[in-house]
């Protein structure tokens, strides 16, 4: 990715991402609420719907400090409803009247996981994945401010676990990881790497997505998703309607 690719989304698409991110994170939020879901499974489920399933998961727990099994039921939620939207939206494009533009759009503003918007985006052709793609992206780029304002908002005291405050003293994490990518695609953007180069790159990062993905199924444990109760699921259901259909209306309206 290189911040050419960026500016490309230009900036009615990027204020789609980062509305669609907000609006769809404060919604969970609020209706975690009404099912009565704990609040940090909540911030969880969240944070992996609004912004890039797992690892957004995992980097919010940083703040949440959740225990394993709101993890794993997090990431079993973005994982099973990202894959709803990978086998169903490929089937929408027509219906929607949607052009590969807006399509690869509203894949990356919406679907949870990078490689599940590809493999949905592709479906519509070269034009719909690539924009996908980096539509994708850009919201992932939106990761490390989120994880940081919920640490200011913890260690400031606005939010509260329990009956006791969280320490005046506690400071925000910093995401390295996706620092990481940011300095990467400013790297990139200065770069220019050989096309043979990119070839193996590329080999190299789908197998190791693959094994990732793989890996995650092989860590999803039922016997904990169902000591949860069907609430959280319903939730990250809830949560899964409300980006697709937020984002969605956006584009229409927007463009």
């Amino acid at each position: 990715m290189t911040i050419s690719q960026v500016i490309e989304v230009g900036g009615r698409g990027i204020g789609i991402i980062a509305a669609t991110l907000a609006a769809t994170f404060a919604f969970t939020v609020w209706m975690g609420k009404l099912l009565g879901v704990d609040r940090k499974l909540t911030q969880l489920i969240a944070a992996g719907t609004s912004i890039c399933g797992a690892s957004a998961v995992i980097a919010t727990n940083t703040v949440t400090e959740a225990p394993d099994e709101d993890v794993a039921y997090a990431v079993a939620c973005v994982t099973v409803f990202g894959s709803v939207a990978m086998f169903s939206y490929p089937l929408l494009p027509g219906l929607l009247h949607l052009d590969p533009h807006a399509f690869g759009l509203w894949s990356g503003a919406s679907i949870h996981e990078i490689a599940q918007v590809v493999a949905a985006s592709f479906q519509d052709g070269q034009k719909a994945g690539e924009f996908g793609t980096i539509a994708k992206l850009s919201r992932v780029m939106l990761l490390a401010p989120t994880v940081m304002v919920l640490g200011l908002l913890r260690a400031s005291n606005v939010e509260k676990d329990g009956p006791v405050a969280t320490a005046p003293s506690t400071r925000p994490p910093l995401p390295w990881f996706v620092l990481g990518f940011v300095a990467l695609v400013g790297l990139n953007s200065l770069i220019t790497l050989p096309a043979a180069d990119k070839i193996w790159i590329v080999a190299v990062t789908t197998f190791l997505l693959s094994v990732a993905l793989a890996a995650m199924g092989l860590e999803t444990d039922i016997r904990r998703l169902t000591a949860r109760g069907i609430r959280p699921a319903l939730l990250g259901a809830l949560a899964f309607i409300f980006i697709a259909s937020f984002s969605l209306v956006l584009i229409k309206l927007i463009g």
